[in-house]
């Protein structure tokens, strides 16, 4: 990759993502195989906006480095960000968003996973004409990203969109009729 070529930048809320499987969507802790493999963001992105991707998964950490997974994600081509901060600190939102305040200042584009509105100030500042993207659960996000669509956030559901998990989750959703197929559901 030259240094001129233009980049999407993946920012994952991995904390977000994985609170919105567990109480949304499981009602549990999710299993290691429910997750979203995370490789299939990155292809999705690069092979969507046909340019590079650079991953950045944002994490919290109190004692200790989750190696077996830091290890991981750098293996899936992810740059791991652990943080940490006090209790009421909300430290990957705050990162989340630095990141995103940073890349206003720079001619890249921008894939966010997460569902969570603490975000939309910062998303909506780069709507100027780059591409912008919120990877999301679409029941599950907050509704003022839907609200950016007109100025050119691009929203992609991780399941149906992106394809990013091996088995069909147990969501109920909206289903576009061309999309109905009465065996999902005899």
């Amino acid at each position: 990759m030259s240094g001129s070529e233009r980049t999407t930048y993946v920012l994952i809320d991995g904390e977000n993502i994985d609170a919105t499987l567990g109480a949304s969507i499981f009602g549990r802790r999710p299993n290691p195989n429910e997750r979203p493999r995370w490789e299939r963001i990155l292809t999705f992105a690069e092979s969507s906006w046909g340019q590079p991707a650079k991953g950045l998964f944002f994490l919290a950490v109190k004692d200790e480095m989750p190696m077996s997974f830091i290890q991981a994600l750098m293996t899936l081509g992810y740059q791991p960000i652990p943080l940490s901060g006090g209790p009421s600190e909300k430290v990957v939102d705050l990162a989340i968003q630095r990141t995103l305040t940073e890349l206003e200042r720079r001619d890249a584009d921008v894939m966010l996973a997460s569902n969570d509105g603490d975000f939309l100030p910062q998303m909506e500042k780069l709507l100027d004409g780059r591409r912008t993207g919120l990877l999301a659960f679409h029941e599950f996000k907050n509704s003022g990203f839907t609200a950016l669509v007109d100025r050119g956030l691009e929203i992609f559901d991780l399941e149906y969109d992106v394809q990013a998990f091996n088995e069909r989750l147990p969501r109920v959703r909206i289903i576009p009729i061309e999309e109905f197929d009465p065996n999902d559901f005899l």
